[in-house]
């Protein structure tokens, strides 16, 4: 049964006025959340494309330990009623999602499947590429000079890697990642350019779901040496990929693996600039600094900052009494400043060390499946900055509005030659 709902916190996190404030602003709230209400109930978050219902809202978990908890309990909490903060239409969630907005058994299936297509070989093969693509990328930002940042450097690594990786010709790529983009801005008045927010969103997944149709019927007719090859062959237990099952991992791909290590170059970039000592550091002895240092950029660039869950029956969750069919958004981003749990988390620490950030979620069934990319990315694209522009300089970043992905749109750097 459902119960009755307290108020609406005084802090709320449904405006997207909350998500215009830099992070450190944002923080000084979910401390607040954290330290006296780790689980409160909010209205429903600006933005939604379906109205919302009367007396809706949702439950913001914001403590590190809870949001592990959540996340690891898929029985209770479901992800198959939607991920994203906002209500959208079942559609989109469909085929924007794939097995994110899924449960078991059908996502332990769709899962281990796309799985089976990252072979020990193709998985090397990716390695060696990226490498490959951090040196080019920082040979253009050296021939370049002072420029954007993110066009430069954050947005390129990515966008090559991804569609380098499923085998994607050159002349689609940037009309993918430009799909990709307008996934994650649609609440960004600048990037709408007048367009209503459903409109830039349908016309972006239609984007990238022809692109990933186009091209696994090309792998099926003639075969590559590439991951949509692998896909469309991928068979377990006597199943396949449909087509439409193709077309939506390609729109996630796109999506989590351009914006998210976009994202986390761009801010772990600001995060060098404004804590020299560390960047340091990690000039000093790479090799044995760099895999602390790639998951302490994770930690504090957080690029995705929140999931949703759907509670699947009544419980109790800190003192407040959840209904069946009541929304639980987990916020990353206060999760991985929880000083139960991180010592001086608003410090940048390339050797911070345990670092049990949820960067890449909180664990359980729904893991990143791209979070070992995502390290390889990082840590290729900074071994490349550190020794190669080791003076580079960042001016203030400009921000995308939104509360889904932590998005910089430009960031103006200087290589001090």
């Amino acid at each position: 049964m459902a119960h009755a709902k307290p108020g609406y916190d005084p802090i709320s996190l449904a405006p997207l006025k909350f998500w215009s404030k830099s992070p450190r602003q944002r923080e000084a709230s979910f401390q607040v959340l954290r330290d006296e209400r780790p689980v409160s109930w909010h209205p429903p978050a600006e933005g939604s494309m379906l109205p919302p219902p009367a007396g809706g809202g949702f439950w913001a978990v914001t403590r590190h330990a809870d949001i592990v908890s959540v996340s690891k309990n898929p029985v209770d909490f479901c992800s198959g009623q939607g991920v994203m903060f906002e209500d959208v239409p079942d559609d989109i969630l469909e085929a924007a999602s794939s097995f994110l907005a899924m449960d078991a058994p059908r996502h332990t299936q769709l899962r281990k499947l796309i799985s089976s297509a990252f072979t020990p070989r193709r998985v090397a093969k990716i390695d060696e590429q990226i490498r490959g693509q951090a040196q080019r990328v920082v040979d253009q930002l050296i021939d370049t000079g002072d420029c954007d940042f993110v066009a430069q450097v954050s947005r390129k690594l990515p966008m090559w890697t991804i569609y380098e990786m499923v085998g994607l010709p050159d002349d689609l790529r940037e009309a993918a990642a430009e799909g990709a983009d307008g996934m994650v801005s649609w609440a960004d008045e600048d990037v709408r350019a007048g367009r209503e927010p459903a409109e830039l969103l349908n016309e972006s997944l239609i984007t990238l779901i022809k692109v990933g149709l186009d091209l696994a019927e090309s792998r099926r007719a003639a075969p590559g040496d590439d991951l949509m090859t692998s896909l469309v062959q991928a068979e377990v237990d006597g199943q396949r990929l449909t087509d439409e099952e193709i077309a939506a991992f390609f729109v996630l791909l796109s999506v989590a693996g351009n914006d998210t290590t976009r994202n986390s170059i761009s801010t772990g970039m600001k995060a060098f600039n404004d804590f020299p000592d560390q960047r340091k550091i990690l000039q000093a002895d790479f090799a044995a600094t760099a895999g602390t240092a790639v998951e302490e950029i994770v930690r504090w660039a957080t690029p995705v900052m929140t999931f949703r869950r759907t509670a699947t029956r009544d419980l109790e969750l800190h003192g407040q009494q959840i209904s069946a069919g009541d929304w639980v958004v987990m916020f990353y981003p206060s999760g991985n400043h929880d000083d139960r749990v991180f010592t001086d988390p608003g410090t940048f620490d390339v050797r911070r060390s345990p670092n049990p950030h949820v960067g890449f979620g909180g664990g359980g069934a729904h893991f990143c499946l791209g979070s070992m990319l995502a390290r390889t990315q990082l840590k290729a694209i900074f071994d490349q900055l550190m020794h190669r522009v080791p003076d580079l300089e960042t001016g203030e970043p400009i921000r995308l509005a939104g509360n889904f992905i932590d998005a910089i749109k430009s960031m103006p750097c200087s290589l001090n030659r």
